[in-house]
């Protein structure tokens, strides 16, 4: 691990100088300081801001890591409420929480980096679940505390995970459409990177083939979770030859796009098209028609996540673990039975 000394001697200047350039002291030339900061980010040194918690072996701190930028994220209501349920957790338990604030993949990387390298937290919650994830595989081969939300995928294994059984999920949302008469049901669903994206789906088209139906591929459409991810989707959808009676759509935001979507094209949930959706945010009580949708208990994912992730940072010998949160549909208006219209 790359050390003050090292940075010092590389660019020769005392220790207590480099010390100096980290605390950006004002009587450090702005010379010495650029000399200092290029060795240190060629060198790959990170400062330790917490040293003075390296005692006790523990910040009082975790970091959590959206799927994407904060202020794409944050549109969607999934993670304000997720993040209420860490909160919940770790104010009673009196640890701070740190989010991650980078734009870009790149950018969130780093972030991550800097938390680590620089002892800012004790460990990190993921707040997805992705193939060849470069932060997940960074914090694997750190051996760095961190639990995820979602699953992980196969070749990680002995990884705290807490999520919901979305292949169940999906199977029964979808069976409600069915059940309802319906047998022309698309899926619109965020990136097929997302493990949530994938069971999910997998859940529909098992639902669908055990109905005998047919499994179109052009039914299967992939977009952003957000509302204009929805309104994207309706775009394809209105221009299929044969469109679909029924959705099963990932998201509540994204449907709350779809709705708009739809609406602005003349066709009327549920008398035309039924929908059904995933995660019960407030919106889908709210809006109208209001939503029929499968409650997977965010707050509950928050707060199971943060209380894995303290017991994994103060005793890092607990095993892993899989945390299921048990889910339920809340069946409201957004459907009507093929046939009785």
């Amino acid at each position: 691990m790359v050390t003050i000394k090292d940075v010092a001697k590389a660019t020769g200047v005392a220790p207590s100088t480099v010390s100096r350039v980290i605390a950006n002291n004002p009587r450090i030339s702005i010379m010495t300081k650029e000399k200092v900061r290029k060795a240190m980010k060629e060198l790959g040194y990170h400062p330790n801001v917490s040293a003075r918690n390296l005692a006790v072996k523990s910040t009082k701190a975790i970091g959590v890591v959206l799927p994407s930028s904060a202020d794409k994220a944050l549109q969607n209501p999934f993670f304000p409420e997720i993040l209420r349920g860490i909160g919940s957790v770790t104010h009673d338990m009196e640890y701070s929480m740190t989010l991650s604030s980078g734009i870009t993949e790149e950018e969130i990387f780093a972030e991550v980096q800097r938390m680590v390298y620089g002892s800012y937290v004790d460990g990190i919650i993921l707040l997805y679940s992705r193939l060849n994830d470069r932060v997940m595989n960074f914090l694997h081969d750190k051996n760095f505390p961190y639990v995820i939300v979602g699953k992980p995928y196969e070749d990680i294994d002995e990884v705290t995970h807490i999520d919901n059984d979305n292949f169940t999920a999906g199977k029964e949302i979808t069976n409600h459409l069915i059940e309802t008469g319906h047998e022309r049901i698309a899926f619109i669903g965020g990136s097929k990177e997302l493990f949530v994206t994938m069971d999910r789906e997998a859940g529909y088209q098992t639902a669908v083939k055990e109905a005998g139906l047919k499994n179109c591929e052009e039914y299967k459409i992939h977009t952003e979770f957000l509302k204009s991810g929805g309104r994207e989707a309706v775009e394809t959808l209105l221009s299929l030859k044969v469109r679909p009676t029924g959705l099963v759509i990932s998201d509540d935001l994204m449907s709350l796009g779809v709705l708009s979507g739809l609406e602005e094209a003349g066709i009327s949930v549920p008398h035309d098209i039924s929908l059904v959706s995933f995660n019960n945010v407030y919106l889908s009580e709210i809006i109208r028609p209001s939503l029929t949708t499968v409650d997977i208990h965010i707050h509950e994912l928050g707060a199971e996540s943060a209380k894995a992730l303290i017991e994994k940072t103060i005793d890092k010998s607990e095993p892993a673990k899989r945390i299921t949160v048990p889910h339920e549909i809340v069946f409201r208006n957004s459907v009507s039975k093929r046939g009785a219209l």
